[in-house]
């Protein structure tokens, strides 16, 4: 392939040298012009025969697809579906290339105080679930994980913040230890459940709703059990962990130095991950 590339790009060098020395030189152009055009489009059909031949006979792969075209992810949206690479996690919905996995929340960032309760909490629910991870970010949702096309990205975006304008901070209380697994039994949560404040999160479900209708996705769950996820394991382990396990990291948080002021939360922002990419919405 690179010979037939040189070969073209010598052949346009020396018809510029050409011209450019007829132009100096003047007298009749015609028949040397002709010739010239003729061998050049000789040679670029011989690089369109020649060019796929010479990539499958030397085993190069084949050039990417430019970046940046309208409907197509960005080179940073590639994506593994190898589960042994993302911890044993199954994804929910197979990737596509252009098919973007959004997710809106509330982030909370975890104070020196909330990570001590959680090192105790996972030390003790390990007792029972050796495999299970403590959580590195933490979020309440507000939508199921849902999948945009790359070019409904902005205007989703763009109707989420019109609808999210207008809603103001607002405190909760998550005090409440739940065992939770997702959709399809392939992963086990602990997570702890928001005992106060569900009036504002309905609220704030209901218009995230709204444009997820507008784009026709699935909407948030009729009967959402809000929480903050705390850890998580592999496979349907709940069985497990509630009963006495989970009695034992309620009786820890309740006896935690300073739990109600600490699990007494202010939002002050709503997030939305699409892909690799973060969208801001902060409340008033």
């Amino acid at each position: 392939m690179s010979a037939a590339l040189v070969g073209y790009s010598s052949s346009e060098e020396e018809q510029d040298q050409e011209e450019e020395g007829g132009s100096r030189g003047g007298g009749a152009q015609g028949a040397p012009g002709a010739r010239r055009r003729e061998r050049a489009a000789f040679l670029f059909l011989l690089f369109l025969l020649l060019t796929p031949l010479l990539s499958r006979s030397t085993g190069r792969p084949r050039l990417p697809a430019p970046a940046g075209l309208p409907g197509d992810p960005e080179p940073e949206e590639a994506v593994s579906d190898d589960s042994s690479r993302h911890g044993g996690r199954v994804r929910g919905f197979p990737h596509e290339r252009g098919n973007w996995a959004t997710h809106v929340y509330l982030p909370y960032i975890a104070q020196e105080e909330f990570l001590e309760l959680l090192e105790l909490l996972v030390s003790r629910a390990r007792t029972y679930v050796p495999s299970l991870a403590a959580m590195e970010e933490f979020h309440l949702s507000l939508s199921q994980c849902v999948v945009l096309r790359y070019h409904w990205i902005e205007p989703f975006v763009r109707s989420l913040r019109e609808r999210l304008a207008a809603f103001h901070r607002f405190f909760c209380v998550a005090d409440q230890v739940k065992v939770y697994t997702n959709q399809n039994k392939t992963r086990t949560f602990i997570g702890l459940e928001v005992s106060a404040g569900h009036f504002q999160l309905l609220e704030l479900v209901s218009e995230v709703d709204c444009v997820l209708e507008e784009f026709d996705l699935p909407t948030f769950y009729k009967d959402p059990s809000f929480h903050i996820s705390l850890a998580w394991c592999v496979g349907d382990l709940s069985g497990r962990l509630e009963g006495q396990c989970l009695q034992e990291l309620q009786d820890i948080v309740d006896g935690f130095e300073e739990s109600a002021l600490l699990l007494r939360i202010q939002w002050e922002q709503i997030r939305c991950k699409s892909g690799n990419k973060y969208f801001s919405f902060p409340l008033r």
